[in-house]
């Protein structure tokens, strides 16, 4: 069977750091708050370039805290993409704000910047661009318009944790940003993890109230908060990760690039790097009118597949009378064509060859 990421060769590669740094935690008995979290959260503020790094019990509370200490609330429109995982929406409906879905690029199939200044309304307050799949969107001209019509920016980097644009993190760009430590990302825990930055100090300090019940002094409570603080031994986990990001980053990028170049001649299409920002592949995603067909190939040789994503947020159960009237035509073509292929940092060439040799079977068939 082939994985759609093995997450235990990369455990296997650090096991004995890792398990040190658990026991020790065991032994200390420091579990919340400990001195795990507060060195991850330096080491991760001074990685991606950012003043404050506030680690938080999901990448959906990353976003939904963002939300609310950059001030959006009841009413409020967010512009956003409806081709993302639905945590997107989620935290801007938690806070009470509207998503306003707009469509994609067709190439990058991040949120397009012109749709984006079509959506803009007097209610409009902030605008949350994902970037899918390890791919940055266009924060040149996402900052722009955000500056230009005085919105928040709210980076939604889930899926980006090391890609960078014009020589920046993503998350370094916006007001604020999430990240999300599901064990299956880039940078990935063993349960679930997240980080909210920002460079305004405002702003960390009712990050750092709103994620452990509205305290700044422990027994002393300003404002409403939430109990959403990362596992001081998942901070073991991904200290020990992030030291070889980079590396693990550069794995999936050369995986992405030998898929692209065995399946160049083939008739559907390849992930495409827009040379503004450097892709770091968290999904490998490509695009075949024989879909179907080419999945079930696939999973007849035991190798992972999936379609990220098959329902577009307008179109999901719980979002289809509220946009019964919204066309997204790319985001709609893209999730009825669209499928991911294993990718992770030890995918070997060999495996990337057998698992190509399974889509040109079908492909050449006539």
């Amino acid at each position: 069977m082939i994985p759609m990421v093995n997450l235990k060769a990369q455990y296997l590669e650090i096991k004995d750091e890792i398990e040190r740094g658990l026991a020790e935690t065991i032994e200390n008995c420091s579990f919340i708050l400990g001195p795990n979290v507060q060195a991850f959260e330096k080491e991760a503020a001074t990685y991606l370039g950012v003043k404050h790094a506030i680690a938080v019990a999901s990448g959906t509370d990353a976003l939904h805290l963002a939300l609310i200490a950059e001030g959006i609330g009841a009413g409020d429109e967010v512009i956003t993409t409806a081709f993302t995982f639905i945590a997107t929406a989620e935290a801007i409906k938690y806070v009470g704000a509207v998503p306003v879905f707009v469509d994609i690029d067709p190439k990058t199939f991040n949120i397009s910047t012109k749709a984006i200044e079509q959506a803009i309304t007097s209610k409009t307050k902030a605008v949350m661009p994902v970037h899918l799949f390890g791919q940055p969107a266009d924060m040149t001209g996402i900052k722009q318009l955000c500056d230009q019509h005085n919105l928040k920016l709210i980076e939604d980097c889930c899926q980006s944790f090391g890609a960078t644009i014009n020589g920046k993190q993503t998350g370094a760009i916006g007001d604020s940003a999430g990240f999300s430590f599901f064990p299956s990302k880039n940078l990935g825990a063993f349960g679930d993890g997240g980080l909210v930055v920002t460079n305004s100090d405002e702003t960390a300090k009712k990050l750092k109230m709103l994620h452990n019940h509205g305290s700044d002094v422990r027994y002393y409570h300003d404002v409403i908060g939430y109990n959403s603080r990362l596992d001081e031994m998942q901070a073991v986990i991904l200290r020990a990760k992030l030291k070889r990001i980079d590396q693990y980053n550069q794995g999936r990028r050369q995986a992405g690039h030998l898929y692209s170049e065995l399946m160049a001649d083939l008739p559907l299409t390849t992930p495409f790097e827009d040379g503004l920002g450097e892709h770091v592949y968290h999904q490998y995603v490509v695009l075949c009118d024989r879909r179907d067909e080419i999945m079930k190939a696939l999973q007849d040789k035991q190798i992972s597949c999936a379609i990220y994503y098959p329902v577009p947020l307008h179109k999901q159960n719980v979002f289809k009378e509220e946009y019964a009237d919204v066309s997204l035509p790319v985001t709609e073509f893209v999730s009825a064509n669209c499928f991911a292929l294993p990718i992770c940092p030890s995918l070997e060439d060999d495996t990337i060859r057998e698992i190509v040799a399974v889509i040109r079977g079908v492909l050449t068939i006539v």
